[in-house]
């Protein structure tokens, strides 16, 4: 017997390696030593400029996201997904991504389909600043069928000791949220539901948006490292919260000290139509709306200065708006008004 007979090409997996090298060179940054090949990547932290450096590790996936991506044959824009799962975590911490490493499982590989992924991965790292310095490409007959793959990504990032978030929160502080591109990659097994009962093909007609509704669904989650950065190097951030799943209500919070709430302000930020889509499809309630989707606030931040915050988030590029404002509280998030859904 030979191990091909079992399923498992060695052929296939050397043509990707070969296929995504020069997609993992083009993410290279300050601190990368060596390339994709060895048994592990190397990264030099005073070569990347550090002094003090504290490292913050993250993993995560896009979740039954990648359901819809396969059923749709769209592949491209997944591996953005993953990376921004990852980065918008470190971010939030005053990190920079420094580098990312992915793991890509099949039953059978299907080398087109794995680079396009990587490809989006490559894409999602040039966008953080970071580097794809290696990764796990996992070929398991009888363990994944017709075509299904599955994801995971770790980024490292470091952070200079006494630059590390949150700090200094306190009552009066402003909250601003950026705008999120959709529902980013957080509630699809709800978002799958809601599709299934209202009938329509992913190859149909959007309802809210020019093309199909399987690419509207797939627009990639955004990745916020540059314009916090710059915030946080600027010194007007205090916090930052990715909104993940969970929503506003279960992620702001986690950067919130003891004796504040965070109040906002339902109606100050633009909502998405494809929120307002899936609420009504669903028939689902506002509060299942805050606590499964982002509702159109990627990333919560809390600064010091927010005139200066939004300028500087503005020249950015990003959609940035002040949302709420810290109170004096037992740590939650107080909702004033309803969301326009």
């Amino acid at each position: 017997m030979t191990y091909a007979q079992a399923g498992v090409s060695i052929e296939a997996g050397d043509a990707l390696v070969e296929r995504i090298k020069p997609l993992a060179r083009a993410t290279t940054r300050a601190g990368v030593l060596g390339g994709i090949g060895g048994f592990g990547a190397l990264f030099d932290l005073k070569g990347a400029g550090f002094r003090d450096p504290v490292l913050v590790s993250t993993t995560d996936g896009v979740g039954t996201k990648l359901r819809l991506a396969i059923d749709a044959g769209v592949h491209g824009t997944v591996g953005q997904d993953l990376v921004a799962m990852c980065v918008n975590d470190l971010v939030v911490q005053g990190a920079e991504p420094l580098f990312f490493l992915d793991y890509f499982a099949t039953g059978a590989l299907e080398v087109d389909q794995a680079a396009q992924v990587i490809a989006g991965i490559a894409d999602g790292c040039k966008l953080a600043g970071c580097a794809l310095v290696g990764g796990e490409t996992a070929e398991m007959p009888g363990m994944y069928h017709g075509g299904d793959y599955d994801l995971a990504g770790f980024a490292v990032g470091a952070a200079e000791r006494d630059a590390l978030l949150p700090r200094d929160v306190a009552p009066g502080d402003a909250i601003l949220g950026l705008g999120s591109s959709g529902v980013h990659s957080n509630g699809y097994s709800l978002v799958r539901r809601i599709v299934a009962a209202s009938g329509l093909a992913l190859g149909a007609p959007c309802p809210w948006a020019p093309g199909t509704l399987g690419a509207a669904l797939l627009e990639p989650t955004r990745i916020y490292v540059r314009s916090v950065l710059a915030l946080h190097r600027a010194g007007l951030l205090k916090a930052a919260a990715h909104i993940t799943g969970g929503g506003l209500p279960g992620n702001l919070p986690r950067v919130l000290p003891e004796g504040v709430d965070a109040v906002l302000q339902a109606g100050s930020w633009a909502v998405p139509a494809v929120f307002s889509w899936l609420a009504r499809s669903g028939n689902v309630a506002e509060a299942e709306m805050l606590r499964v989707f982002n509702c159109g606030v990627g990333m919560a931040l809390v600064v010091t200065d927010a005139d200066a915050a939004l300028a500087l988030l503005r020249d950015a590029g990003e959609t940035a708006t002040r949302i709420g404002v810290v109170t004096a509280g037992a740590g939650e998030v107080r909702l004033e008004g309803a969301l326009p859904l």
